[in-house]
């Protein structure tokens, strides 16, 4: 399946199979593996296989996904968002790093991975944005870590629309 280049986006393709997109968000660079084949025509982007061995249909899909995103990252861009759910739960923009208030008795400072831009939007949601969707989603999973939904309450940092079923909890005791 070839993948469309969009207007404004430049691509070049190495020997050694480094290929280099840039794009008006910025400009992202990787390495694929050499048995696989990647051509630019017309800009339609294919990318084929020496052969139908296990390997080479798996790394076949691997390197197509990864360059639509490296496209896809450097003309639009990535972004989640996570909303913090819970009775004093907030966070607090400082210079470039995020401070969270969860329930702990210290508050804890998150520092953004390079290419990652970190937004709050008022005290309880965070928008994490870049132009490589491996490291937003990386970003977005250190983010949640700090407090995961409690199963009982449901209180911590989740994704926004993430479903946290909660358990029903001891209940009452029969007596008897």
């Amino acid at each position: 399946m070839p993948i469309t280049v969009p207007q404004g986006v430049v691509m070049s393709i190495n020997k050694e199979n480094e290929v280099t997109v840039t794009g008006p968000k910025g400009e992202l660079c990787r390495r694929f593996n050499p048995d696989m084949s990647i051509t630019l025509n017309n800009n339609n982007l294919i990318v084929s296989r020496p052969s139908d061995s296990k390997q080479h249909r798996s790394l076949h899909g691997l390197t197509r996904s990864l360059l639509a995103n490296m496209v896809e990252g450097v003309a639009k861009g990535f972004e989640k968002s996570l909303e913090m759910v819970g009775v004093g739960y907030r966070v607090e923009k400082a210079g470039d790093k995020l401070i969270f208030h969860v329930g702990f008795s210290h508050p804890v400072e998150v520092s953004p991975l390079p290419g990652v831009s970190l937004v709050t939007e008022g005290a309880n949601r965070i928008k994490v944005t870049g132009i490589d969707k491996e490291a937003v989603g990386q970003m977005a999973a250190q983010i949640r870590a700090i407090r995961p939904p409690d199963a009982y309450k449901g209180k911590g940092i989740r994704y926004v629309g993430e479903l946290v079923h909660l358990k029903p909890g001891k209940g009452r005791q029969s007596a008897g």
